[in-house]
């Protein structure tokens, strides 16, 4: 059973612990360098964007991370996770760094501040398997404060757009959706990723 770090230093940690647990694999909180560098994978929660990189930077996690992504660890990341995943943001505060890993360009708080969040059925193309459900099964999506992908690089797989926009992508072992599925019952996004880690080991 895989082991998957969920990025505590902000934002839905519990949730995605909760559903990579009940998706098939061993999931804890992980905050210092030696705690991330034992798991198999990585989940980069929800939450701010601006509030995880200057956390990352005062726990002098960001470079750290980064090689780890560039060394080929599986990373997924929600809402302001697909934003630490972009290589390049739209929008960003002043000197904002992030992650990286994802060739996409990300836009901050593309669908609106905090009152626009909304909910809707999307359609993605997760592939076969994923608990033996038709991926293209709606999926029931949580948007609060949500980015969208501006611009996707060559390499990079489409998986699920709303109205045109890129809502869900995945690159080799790095996987991102601008909503929330962690708060959802429907587990088919944390089954790929846990799938994904397997397909590492």
């Amino acid at each position: 059973m895989p082991v998957i770090g969920v990025f505590a230093l902000q934002g839905d940690v519990r949730e995605h612990v909760r559903a990579l647990g009940e998706a098939g694999a061993t999931a804890r909180p992980v905050r210092r360098l030696t705690e991330i560098e034992a798991v198999d994978g990585l989940v980069i929660p929800g939450g701010e964007s601006t509030t995880l990189w200057r956390l990352a930077t005062a726990f002098e996690l960001l470079d750290p991370v980064r090689k780890l992504i560039a060394d080929g660890l599986p990373v997924f990341g929600s809402c302001a996770g697909l934003i630490m995943l972009a290589d390049r943001l739209e929008d960003g505060v002043a000197g904002q760094q992030t992650f990286g890993g994802i060739d996409m360009t990300a836009r901050r708080n593309a669908f609106g501040r905090q009152v626009d969040s909304f909910e809707r059925d999307v359609t993605l193309q997760l592939g076969a398997g994923n608990g033996g459900e038709r991926g293209d099964k709606p999926f029931h999506a949580v948007f609060i404060r949500a980015p969208w992908v501006a611009q996707a690089g060559p390499s990079v797989s489409v998986l699920g757009a709303d109205g045109g926009r890129i809502i869900a992508v995945r690159q080799g072992v790095l996987l991102a959706t601008a909503f929330h599925p962690e708060l959802t019952p429907d587990l088919r996004i944390h089954k790929l990723f846990v799938s994904m880690v397997k397909g590492m080991s």
